[in-house]
């Protein structure tokens, strides 16, 4: 079974898409293939699909939802010229408590982005930056839009979504570090345009878009873009900027010709990297 989240969901057996269109059972779908070969508990899928005032009538309408997604399921395997042992209930399993969607040997984009970035992390930590910007962009590339674009979103894939959504923006944040290391600043400036509006506290991309700019010949422009996040930190968070955007608007200030490739500064700690270009 391969699965993609990472934009609008898509799930398919044997090639054949077994995604279907009502919400709700989309829902189900959406919860189980994130959690892909793990066990669901019933409790869990009610849940997200009615929040804490479940109806009456949630465990059947549940096992009506199931039994629609293994039909689906049951027509993709029928229409494999290889269908081989797999029924649909060995793909969509009832197990003791909930239900667990077995992928198989199939792909995951989440599982495959998780692998890329993760490559791209260590070769960060290793200072090969054109191997972390390769592998962190070919990661990046897996996006399609926000994870599960299309889906309703209850109590729990709500954070599951906005777990990956953190977890694309720290490898954007890698990516644009490894980038500005390898002298590629011109290069970044509409993408880095674009993000800072887009995030308008981010104190990391703010702190990248300066170097660019400044690298570029426009240090007034880097100047006023700190400016921009200051304001905006005090007058909604009543924060100021961190001491390390602190020191990039100091270095930007007393420097003379713009410097050499390097990074912010802002983005090495651990923290960043554990596992969180947009479309």
């Amino acid at each position: 079974m391969d699965i993609d989240v990472l934009g609008a969901l898509a799930v398919r057996e044997q090639g054949f898409s077994v995604t279907p269109t009502a919400p709700k059972p989309r829902q189900v779908l959406a919860l189980l293939a994130l959690n892909a070969d793990q066990v669901v508990p019933v409790t869990t899928v009610i849940e997200e699909l009615w929040g804490t005032e479940p109806p009456r009538s949630a465990r059947p309408t549940l096992q009506t939802y199931i039994l629609q997604l293994r039909e689906l399921i049951g027509t993709a395997l029928r229409q494999s010229d290889d269908m081989g042992p797999r029924s649909a209930k060995d793909v969509l399993m009832t197990v003791p408590g909930g239900y667990l969607l077995s992928s198989g040997e199939g792909r995951s984009d989440v599982r495959e982005f998780e692998r890329l970035a993760s490559a791209g992390y260590r070769a960060m930590d290793a200072e090969d930056y054109p191997q972390a910007a390769e592998r962190l962009n070919e990661a990046l590339a897996l996006w399609r839009g926000q994870a599960l674009a299309d889906v309703q979103t209850g109590p729990h894939l709500e954070p599951q979504v906005k777990r990956l959504e953190e977890s694309r923006l720290c490898a954007l944040d890698q990516c644009i570090d490894a980038d500005l290391r390898l002298g590629r600043h011109r290069e970044l400036l509409a993408e880095l345009t674009v993000l800072v509006s887009r995030y308008p506290t981010h104190e990391s991309l703010c702190g990248q878009f300066m170097l660019a700019l400044h690298r570029s010949g426009r240090r007034g422009e880097a100047l006023n873009a700190y400016q921009r996040l200051r304001t905006t930190l005090v007058s909604d968070l009543g924060l100021e900027p961190s001491a390390a955007l602190v020191k990039v608007q100091r270095s930007i200030l007393v420097s003379g010709p713009p410097g050499a490739a390097g990074g912010t500064g802002l983005n090495r700690t651990s923290a960043d990297r554990g596992l969180t270009r947009t479309g």
